[in-house]
C-alpha cells in the first residue's frame, strides 16, 4: 500500500524532526589533526633490517608483466594495494634493479627516488592519513636478468636454457621483477597478467583464467586468493606441456614441464597421492590450487612456492614430499621472522621421515643410526635451530631439524603430536607465527615442562642430555 505523507511527516522522514522544527543539525566533528612521517625503510626482522617496510599493510599485488625472451626485456605496471598504519608522509617499496618511469597514487602522478640499493621511495602530493587504503601503481622496465644477487638461495632472475625465464629465491625473490613489500610479515593476495609472443607459456601462482591470444601475443593471468609471502610468488616462462586435473574435492592441479623435464611426469602424477598423505598428517590442504612447476635446470634448490613449487631438474619423489609440506608450513603458516626458519624446514624436513614411516621404515632405528653416526660431530650439534644468527637460517633445519622433531616426537607421544601437527597449521591458517608460540601450543597440549628439552633441542650447541636424547620409546 502506498501512502500519502503529511508535509510534516516528509519532513521528518526526509531530514529529521529536529531540523523541521528549526533547531540546527549538527555537523560532523572535524578529522583529527595529521602527524605523518615517514614509512620505516625495514620491517624490522633482526636478520634482514633492510628488508620490507614500515608505515603500511599491503593488501594486493595485480603485477601486469610483458616479457620478451630474445631481448630478456621486461616491462612492469604494477598496482599496490594497501593500508595506511600510520600518517604518511612518505613511503617505500621495495624493487631491485630495473628502471622507473613513473609511480601514480590513486591515479595521480607523485613523485618518487631510489635510495640504498633497493629502496623506491614513493612522496605522495599530500599526506597519507592513517586508516587509508590507497592505490600505488608503477611502471618500470629493464633486463632483471642483469640485476645482481646474492647467490645461494637468493637466485635472481634466470633465463633458463632454452631461452625462457624463472624466478625463484629465499629470502628474497619478489623484488626482482615487481615493486613489494619483500618480508614475510606482510602477506598479500596475488594477481599475476602476463603477455609473451605465442608458443610461449606463462605459470604462476593459484588459478589461471583461459588465455586470450591476439596479435601474436597470449595473455595469461593467475590468481592467488590466499595471502602469500612475497617470496613465495613467482613466474616461470617457457615451452612448457601442461596437465591440468583436480583433486578429489574439486582443487585445480595444474601442473608444467619445461622442454627436457618430461620424465618427472611419473612424479607429478602422484601429487594427490602425496597431499592425501600430508592432509591425513597436518589436515585439511590449506591452499586454492596445486601443481607443480618443473625446470630442466640444475640449481640448487627447489622452492615452494605457493600452491605450485618450483623443482629443479634433480627432484625427486621426496623432493615433492618436502615442497607440498611447506603449503601447511611456511605457505600458509609463515615465520614472521628469518630466525623461525625452523617452522618451515625443520617440519617439511620431517614430512620426509613420514613418508618413509608410510612406506615401512622404522624411525627410531634410523634415528638411533643417525645419533651414533653424528654424535662425535662438534659442527653438526653446534647449530642452533632457532635464533641461529643471520646467514645461518638453512645449515642445521635439514637434519638435525629432522632429528629434534622426532625426539620431541617421542618425548610427547604420538597422540600429542599428532594433534600438535593438526592444531598448528589451524591455529595460524594463511596468518604468521613464532617459534615462542609453537613452543606454547607444544607445552599446552602434551601438558609437560618441555622448557630443557627444547633449550637442548633447538636453543643449543652440543649434544644434548640422554634424557632429551633418548626420550620414550627412544630409549630401548
Amino acid at each position: 500500500m502506498r501512502r500519502r505523507l503529511t508535509a510534516l511527516a516528509l519532513c521528518s522522514v526526509v531530514i529529521s524532526a529536529a531540523a523541521c522544527s528549526g533547531d540546527a543539525v549538527p555537523a560532523p566533528p572535524p578529522p583529527p589533526p595529521m602527524h605523518p612521517v615517514p614509512g620505516a625503510p625495514g620491517a624490522g626482522d633482526p636478520y634482514y633490517p633492510e628488508d620490507g617496510n614500515g608505515g603500511y599493510d599491503a593488501l594486493d599485488y595485480h603485477v601486469d608483466a610483458s616479457y620478451d625472451p630474445a631481448s630478456g626485456r621486461l616491462d612492469g605496471d604494477t598496482t599496490v594495494t594497501a593500508k595506511a598504519t600510520q600518517d604518511l608522509s612518505r613511503f617505500d617499496l621495495d624493487l631491485r634493479g630495473l628502471d622507473v618511469a613513473s609511480v601514480e597514487i590513486d591515479g595521480q602522478p607523485v613523485k618518487f627516488s631510489r635510495e640504498k640499493t633497493f629502496e623506491l621511495v614513493v612522496t605522495p602530493s599530500a599526506p597519507i592519513r592513517g586508516g587509508t587504503t590507497f592505490h600505488t601503481r608503477v611502471r618500470y622496465g629493464g633486463d632483471p636478468a642483469k640485476t645482481p644477487h646474492n647467490g645461494g638461495s637468493d637466485n635472481g632472475w634466470q633465463h633458463s636454457a632454452d631461452g625462457g625465464a624463472y624466478m625463484v629465491g629465499e629470502p628474497h625473490s619478489a623484488a626482482y621483477w615487481y615493486p613489494v613489500n619483500e618480508t614475510p610479515r606482510d602477506k598479500a593476495t596475488f594477481t599475476l597478467t602476463t603477455h609473451v609472443p605465442d608458443g610461449w607459456t606463462v605459470i604462476s601462482n593459484g588459478r589461471e583464467l583461459p588465455p586470450v591470444h591476439a596479435g601474436g601475443r597470449t595473455t595469461t593471468t593467475w590468481t592467488e586468493t590466499n595471502p602469500v609471502a612475497s617470496y613465495l610468488t613467482t613466474v616461470a616462462i617457457d615451452r612448457f606441456s601442461v596437465d591440468r586435473s583436480t583433486l578429489p574435492d574439486g582443487t585445480p592441479v595444474v601442473s608444467a614441464y619445461a622442454p627436457g623435464a618430461e620424465d618427472h611426469r611419473a612424479t607429478g602424477d602422484r601429487l594427490p597421492e602425496v597431499l592425501a598423505f600430508l592432509s591425513s598428517k597436518f589436515g585439511p590442504y590449506p591452499q586454492s590450487a596445486a601443481g607443480g612447476i618443473y625446470l630442466n635446470e640444475d640449481i640448487h634448490f627447489s622452492l615452494e612456492t605457493q600452491t605450485r613449487p618450483t623443482y629443479a631438474k634433480w627432484a625427486e619423489l621426496l623432493t615433492l614430499v618436502h615442497e607440498n609440506a611447506h603449503q601447511w608450513f611456511g605457505d600458509s603458516v609463515s615465520v614472521a621472522d628469518w630466525s623461525d626458519t625452523c617452522l618451515n624446514e625443520c617440519f617439511a624436513s620431517y614430512a620426509q621421515w613420514l613418508w618413509g614411516e608410510r612406506e615401512g621404515q622404522n624411525l627410531d632405528d634410523r634415528y638411533r643410526a643417525a645419533i651414533e653416526l653424528t654424535r662425535g660431530s662438534t659442527d653438526f650439534w653446534s647449530r642452533k635451530l632457532v635464533g641461529m644468527g643471520s646467514g645461518h637460517e638453512f645449515e642445521g633445519v635439514y637434519d638435525k631439524g629432522i632429528l629434534a622433531l622426532h625426539a620431541l616426537r617421542r618425548k610427547i607421544g604420538d597422540p600429542a603430536f599428532d594433534r600438535l601437527l593438526h592444531e598448528w597449521p589451524a591455529r595460524y591458517r594463511h596468518a604468521n607465527a613464532t617459534w615462542t608460540a609453537f613452543e606454547s601450543l607444544a607445552r599446552s597440549i602434551s601438558g609437560q615442562d618441555l622448557q630443557a628439552f627444547f633449550a637442548d633441542w633447538f636453543h643449543g650447541t652440543s649434544l644434548p642430555a640422554d634424557a632429551d636424547l633418548y626420550p620414550g620409546s627412544l630409549r630401548s
